[in-house]
């Protein structure tokens, strides 16, 4: 029975020279009462140490290849304790990879930052995010399609630089001359520059060695796409980062949660950092949720082998606890974190504001919502708004119904509009001076009638028609009432079901504030509108009915019946700040504001006619066969492409497709009892292995999946991943191949040649200023534009 034991000695005391020993102990008989944890034994040597073991692996010059499995020899690798997070920045200065880390963090400096400022071009989507970043400058509301921290980040640079939003930028056109664009592309460049050390720090944690560690940061590095990406005001930058902080921090933990002491202070920082690092990814882009789902899936694998082991029920439940607080609780604070400081800031009127609730809209400073007349009277000129999400405003218009009555169309629209506007009459028969006579305020049990503003037309609704799509109700149509012989079927009553501020005796209407419905007087049935969309003869606006209520004492209070006047317009009144009237709830405004994001996400659909120019399908990622144009293509132009390191892009896909089929084999020949691995060494490969492919899949197949526009830049979280599992293949295929003889010499090899590349398709990684056809020899392939 093999019993693994945690044990750490000398653990303070060991220079950073000093190595990692793992030991596995075999015992038949019970297992070590040392530990109730079924781990690893884990001791430190000193330097004077021949031989070292990790895990199942024999590692030094003593290790040999036996009965043909597959043993190995290379150098151990870094010790943990140097490089801990619990031990700050002190940790790194003593640790032996220190060295490495700076050299590769000068020469990703080197990348990013050479000729960064040369064009002073507003590229790509550079006018989106600088456009957003400035609204946090100008504390003004915006909606967008992502969640809110990167684009902090941008606005965050643009202080720095001293721009105070006052601009707003467009693409293809420069920025003005007041504007310091470069030292805020080298801020967000910044982002860019971390994915180096962080690829090499990722792939230690990982099991790698040193030489192909130090080739994975490189293959990061000299990848052309992910390297002119970093040179721009863009979001992709902060995505990447916090993609390779949460894989780094995953990995980190990992390996904790194997050979540190559960709940010690390491245990708990690399938990911590990892649920840090997913609440930021996720609260950069959306994309970010498969960083979310790839740490679920293993979080949910540990536990299921922690309770294979039957450790002690009390420390189980303890595991699981740590997990939802760590993995769950933490990453979830952040994003709401995020978005309560995106409100706080943004407390100006603005373009997107319409994207959000009225009580949310009359709360901003500037909005036409929050001031206007409180108390609604006869002759306002009012805008009614469904209760029921989506539909929007009752509207009208000249357009006519094609069947049924043939009179004019009542719908309801989403956007503001004058065919939106609707004033209030006395029931019909009774006279009235709007402008003269004594204000009289509308309240609960007044008869209505709403006459359309711009055409003159009457509301009104008739057993004789039924409703075109929803054919159990009544239609409700606009008609000149002079015309008609009924007298009954344009009058309304009020039926007051909320007042949201005033005291519950008050029965007047108000705005914003009262909910109401209107019931048909003489038919009985209620004015509603629900999710059916009108065909093309109707614009395909939301259909509006009259829901049957023969008994006319219905107290029907579901959303698609209940009203609220958005807003009103009366010359005889003087205006209120409606901000002090309307209450707001924050997670109401923040679960309002992301369903609209996913609305406006899901509407970017493809546009067929920029095919292979800008857009691009999932499928032709991997190998890279539609690179985009991020900027205008003149001969004088300063021209950018985003194209990747072929060499790179083709060998990561073939690793990432080819992975399964390799996992399959060795476990079919570890089934029929094959003898090509040592003891846990399967078991190792997985653990360290699933995180690159795992990230790889996720980042890469949902696409397929999606509706939206897809561009080649969608590809880089999941590149990210395929670079690295392509090293992590590399490392073990030379640690095997000749007893690891050629290893270093591979890395290098391999190392020099993707320079080589990555240097050779630069001309349009830094800008190409001179006709793009002078570089017609550099296209591989007939695809490339």
């Amino acid at each position: 029975m093999e019993s693994r034991i945690l044990k750490q000695r000398g653990r303070h005391n060991t220079s950073s020279a000093d190595t990692l020993q793992i030991t596995t102990d075999y015992d038949a008989g019970e297992p070590n009462t040392d530990s109730k944890y079924d781990t690893y034994a884990l001791s430190a040597r000193g330097e004077g140490t021949s031989s070292k073991t990790y895990g199942a692996y024999p590692v030094g010059p003593t290790a040999q290849r036996d009965n043909g499995t597959m043993g190995n020899s290379y150098e151990t690798i870094t010790d943990f304790s140097a490089v801990s997070l619990s031990e700050g920045i002190l940790g790194i200065m003593r640790s032996k990879d220190l060295v490495t880390v700076i050299v590769l963090t000068l020469l990703s400096m080197m990348t990013r930052l050479y000729r960064i400022g040369r064009s002073n071009r507003i590229s790509w989507d550079e006018s989106h995010f600088t456009y957003f970043g400035g609204k946090y400058l100008n504390h003004t509301f915006y909606h967008d399609v992502h969640p809110p921290l990167a684009k902090m980040l941008v606005a965050l640079a643009q202080t720095l630089a001293g721009f105070n939003g006052s601009y707003d930028l467009k693409s293809n056109r420069n920025y003005p001359e007041f504007m310091n664009y470069t030292l805020m592309r080298v801020q967000i460049s910044m982002y860019g520059i971390a994915l180096v050390p962080l690829a090499y720090l990722t792939c230690l944690q990982l099991r790698m060695t040193r030489p192909m560690a130090t080739l994975a940061a490189s293959f990061v590095l000299f990848d052309n796409a992910i390297c002119v990406m970093s040179r721009f005001i863009l979001l992709d930058e902060q995505l990447l980062f916090f993609t390779a902080l949460t894989l780094l921090s995953a990995a980190a933990f990992q390996n904790a949660n194997k050979y540190v002491e559960p709940f010690s202070n390491r245990w708990w920082a690399w938990l911590a950092m990892t649920g840090f690092s997913l609440g930021c990814v996720i609260s950069s882009k959306w994309i970010g949720l498969f960083c979310v789902i790839l740490v679920g899936v293993v979080t949910v694998e540990d536990l299921f082998r922690k309770f294979c082991d039957r450790i002690p029920t009390e420390d189980y439940v303890m595991h699981w606890l740590t997990r939802i607080n760590g993995l769950i609780v933490l990453p979830l604070f952040i994003y709401i974190l995020c978005f309560w400081i995106h409100f706080r800031i943004l407390y100006r009127t603005g373009s997107g504001e319409h994207k959000m609730s009225s009580n949310f809209q009359a709360r901003l400073l500037g909005s036409k919502l929050n001031s206007q007349p409180y108390d609604i009277t006869y002759g306002a000129f009012v805008d009614l708004r469904s209760m029921y999400n989506g539909p929007g405003l009752l509207h009208s218009h000249y357009h006519v119904y094609p069947s049924t009555s043939g009179q004019q169309q009542v719908t309801c629209f989403p956007h503001r509009d004058t065919n939106n506007v609707w004033q209030l009459h006395k029931a019909r028969g009774v006279e009235a001076n709007y402008t003269m006579d004594k204000i009289e305020f509308v309240g609960h049990g007044d008869i209505v009638q709403l006459m359309h503003n711009k055409t003159g037309a009457v509301l009104r609704s008739s057993k004789q028609f039924l409703a075109p799509l929803t054919t159990s109700h009544f239609e409700v149509a606009a008609e000149n009432i002079t015309d008609s012989s009924d007298s009954g079927i344009s009058d309304w009553r009020v039926e007051v079901v909320k007042q949201g501020h005033s005291k519950r005796s008050d029965k007047r209407l108000h705005a914003m504030t009262t909910v109401f419905r209107l019931r048909h007087v003489s038919m009985g049935c209620l004015l509603r509108v629900g999710s059916r969309r009108l065909p093309k003869w109707g614009w395909g606006q939301s259909e509006v009915t009259c829901l049957p209520d023969a008994t006319h004492k219905k107290d029907v209070k579901s959303s698609d019946v209940l009203w609220y006047i958005e807003h009103n317009t009366n010359t005889r009144m003087l205006k209120s700040d409606l901000s002090k009237y309307v209450s707001g709830d924050f997670f109401v405004d923040m679960i309002q504001l992301n369903i609209e994001m996913a609305k406006t996400n899901n509407g970017l659909s493809p546009d067929r006619d920029k095919y292979n120019a800008l857009e691009s399908d999932p499928w032709s990622w991997p190998f890279l066969i539609y690179p985009m144009r991020m900027v205008g293509w003149g001969d004088k132009a300063i021209k950018y492409y985003e194209i990747g390191n072929p060499i790179l892009w083709w060998a990561s896909a073939i690793a990432c497709l080819v992975y399964p089929l390799r996992l399959v084999y060795w476990l079919a020949r570890q089934r029929r009892q094959c003898n090509d691995w040592r003891s846990g060494e399967l078991l190792e490969f997985w653990d360290n292995s699933k995180l690159l492919w795992g990230g790889w899949a996720l980042h890469y197949f949902p696409f397929f999946l999606m509706g939206r526009v897809t561009y080649i830049h969608h590809y880089l979280p999941a590149l990210y991943f395929a670079l690295l599992q392509l090293a992590f293949d590399l490392d073990f295929f030379f640690r095997h191949w000749r007893r690891g003889r050629y290893l270093h010499l591979a890395a290098l090899c391999i190392g020099i040649l993707v320079c080589l590349v990555f240097l050779y398709f630069s001309p349009f990684t830094y800008g190409w200023d001179r006709p793009a056809k002078e570089l017609a020899g550099r296209k591989w392939l007939s695809t490339w534009n």
